[in-house]
C-alpha cells in the first residue's frame, strides 16, 4: 500500500486514490489544504496498484517524447482572446480545436467561493473559466475517473494542468486508452497552499466589508502582460489590488513540499504540449509582442501534438524558436527550499493569516522602491511605443 512518510514525495495528483479498485484510499487535506492519500487498511488488499501508478519520480514515462521539443512563440490571432488570456492565448487555440471536434476539456476553474478545482467543459463558454493563471493547487478529487469514462466513451479529451498532474493522469489512464487524450502542462513555479488562498479571500472581504465577485491573479489591464498585479472586483464594483498574496507567492515560502523536489523542471515534459510565458521574446523578434499584451511559449513534445498542431496553428501567429532563447529557470531547476519556508508554515499555523499577511505580504521599503522603479520603466516603454506607433 502507498504510504507517505515524507510530504515532499507526494504531489497530490490523486492517481493512487483513483486507481484503487476497493476504494481504500481517500485524499485528505493537511493544515494548508494540500491533499494526501490515506489508506483504510481494512479495505486494502495490498494489490500494489497505488504504488505502481505513482508517477512522481525522475523515471516518469518519456517514451512518447520527441528527441527535442519543437518550440514556438505564439499569439492568438484574436486580440480579444489575447486580452482575456494570461499569455498569448495558445491554450484557447488548442482547446477550441478539441471542442470543435466534439471533445471535452478539463482545466482549473472555481467551485464554492473561488476554491480552485479542476472542472469539465463541453462548450467554449464553460472552457473560458479555465483562462488565466490560478496560483493555487487545484483539487483533482474525482476528476481522473471522469476522464477515463470520457475516453472509454470515445471522446477526445484535453487535460491541462501542472506537469505532476499530467504525469499522474497519463500513468492512471495508461497507453491503451490514451490515443485521444491530449495533455497540456504549464511551466510551473510551484503550487501555493489552498487554505492560504481561502484565508486571503476571507481577509479581503472582512477588510473591505464587501463580497468578492471576481478575481484575477495576474491582471494585464493594469501594466500589461509583463507585470504581475492581482485584482479583485467587489460586490459594489470597486476594483482593488492589494497584492498581498502575490508578494507572498514571490517569496517561494507557501508552496507544496513536493514542489521543492519537482522532477519535471526540464524540457522532457510529461505532456503533449507545454505552455508558459515567453520571457525573452525580444531575442527572436522586436515587434511580436511590442504591445505588451502577451506572448505564449509553446512546446510541442510528441508526435500526437505535431499532428494536432497542423490544424491548430491556423488560429495562431507563430515564430519558431530555439531552446537557448527560452530556457526559463523552471525549465532548468526546481524552486529552492528556503529556511523561511519552515518559519512561514509554523507562523501560519500558530498565528493565522493576518499575521503572515502583515509580515510577508506588505513590501519592505526596498521592495516598494523596486516596484516603483519597475512601474516607471514600464511607463517609459509604453510612452515610447505610443510615439513610434503614432509616427509610423
Amino acid at each position: 500500500m502507498i504510504q507517505i512518510s515524507n510530504q515532499e514525495n507526494c504531489c497530490g495528483c490523486t492517481a493512487c486514490a483513483s486507481i484503487c479498485p476497493h476504494g481504500a484510499i481517500t485524499m485528505k487535506e493537511d493544515n494548508f489544504g494540500f491533499i494526501y492519500p490515506h489508506v483504510n487498511t481494512e479495505l486494502c488488499t495490498n494489490c500494489g496498484l497505488c504504488e505502481k501508478v505513482c508517477a512522481f519520480h525522475a523515471d516518469y514515462d518519456k517514451s512518447m517524447n520527441l528527441s527535442e521539443p519543437l518550440i514556438y512563440a505564439a499569439r492568438h490571432k484574436s486580440m480579444q482572446e489575447i486580452e482575456t488570456s494570461r499569455s498569448g492565448g495558445a491554450f484557447i487555440a488548442i482547446s477550441d480545436y478539441i471542442l470543435d471536434i466534439g471533445g471535452i476539456v478539463y482545466g482549473a476553474g472555481y467551485a464554492d467561493h473561488f476554491r480552485v478545482v479542476h472542472k469539465r467543459a463541453v462548450t467554449k463558454e464553460e472552457r473560458n473559466e479555465f483562462k488565466g493563471s490560478k496560483y493555487v493547487q487545484s483539487d483533482l478529487r474525482n476528476i481522473f475517473p471522469l476522464i477515463k469514462k470520457d475516453l472509454k466513451d470515445g471522446y477526445w479529451v484535453l487535460f491541462s494542468g501542472t506537469p505532476c498532474q499530467t504525469a499522474g493522469l497519463a500513468s492512471y489512464i495508461g497507453k491503451r486508452l490514451s490515443e485521444k487524450l491530449v495533455l497540456v502542462d504549464i511551466v510551473c513555479h510551484g503550487v501555493p497552499a489552498p487554505f492560504v488562498w481561502r484565508d486571503y479571500i476571507n481577509y479581503i472581504e472582512k477588510k473591505y466589508k464587501q463580497q468578492i465577485i471576481q478575481v484575477n491573479f495576474r491582471d494585464k489591464s493594469k501594466i500589461g502582460w509583463s507585470g504581475h498585479v492581482e485584482s479583485f472586483i467587489l460586490k459594489n464594483n470597486k476594483i482593488i489590488s492589494p497584492n498581498i498574496y502575490r508578494n507572498i507567492f514571490f517569496k517561494d515560502i507557501m508552496l507544496r513540499p513536493s514542489c521543492y523536489k519537482c522532477h519535471y523542471t526540464n524540457t522532457r515534459r510529461p505532456s503533449d504540449f507545454t505552455l508558459g510565458d515567453y520571457w525573452g521574446w525580444e531575442r527572436i523578434s522586436s515587434t511580436f509582442n511590442k504591445d505588451n499584451k502577451g506572448c505564449s511559449l509553446l512546446f510541442i513534445n510528441t508526435d500526437k501534438a505535431k499532428t494536432l498542431f497542423n490544424d491548430i496553428k491556423k488560429d495562431l501567429e507563430i515564430i519558431p524558436a530555439d531552446i537557448k532563447n527560452c530556457l526559463q529557470p523552471k525549465l532548468i531547476q526546481t524552486t529552492e527550499y528556503l529556511p523561511e519556508c519552515e518559519i512561514f508554515r509554523k507562523q501560519y499555523q500558530e498565528k493565522g493569516f493576518k499575521y503572515i499577511a502583515k509580515k510577508y505580504g506588505i513590501p519592505t521599503y526596498k521592495e516598494h522602491l523596486q516596484n516603483v522603479k519597475g512601474k516607471i520603466k514600464h511607463l517609459i516603454k509604453k510612452s515610447i511605443y505610443k510615439i513610434i506607433k503614432k509616427k509610423y
